[in-house]
């Protein structure tokens, strides 16, 4: 079986400013890239638009703003691995509710530093979630294969 993936990015420009040891730093802006990796989980035309005008809107609340002011960043604190975890959540809510599975996203706040979180690794949703060991390409393919048969068996 063959299975599709596919890269998308997305721009977000915003600022922040993290509590280190109990202090609010100074606020600064980003423009934050947010790269996904997503399996199409069907064969069906996919129109790409779509999908990316639904990722765009999630983002418009964060656009031009600064985050510690919109929630959950208000509770937490604002930093690159917990706007990641959070719009993990939420990309992944959207991708799933069109036949999609996220699989690994990366947000960015400068070009020489991101955080990254690999769902095919570690997702316990994931039937039969890959392992270190299958690092080889061919052994990858194959394990991807049998989590989406096992994936399209579930619905």
């Amino acid at each position: 079986m063959k299975f599709e993936q596919y890269i998308f990015k997305f721009y977000l420009n915003a600022s922040h400013a993290i509590q280190i040891n109990g202090h609010t730093g100074q606020v600064h802006p980003h423009t934050w890239e947010i790269s996904i990796v997503a399996l199409k989980l069907n064969h069906n035309f996919v129109r790409f638009n779509d999908i990316e005008a639904t990722v765009d809107k999630m983002f418009d609340q964060y656009q031009d703003k600064f985050i510690n002011e919109i929630e959950p960043f208000n509770m937490i604190n604002p930093t690159l691995e917990n706007i990641c975890e959070e719009f993990q959540g939420k990309i992944n809510e959207i991708l799933e509710n069109n036949g999609w599975k996220l699989l690994k996203i990366e947000v960015s706040e400068t070009p020489a530093r991101s955080y990254v979180i690999s769902l095919e690794d570690s997702d316990p949703s994931i039937p039969g979630s890959l392992d270190s060991s299958e690092l080889d390409p061919k052994s990858r393919e194959r394990r991807i294969t049998e989590i989406l048969d096992e994936l399209k068996n579930q619905k």
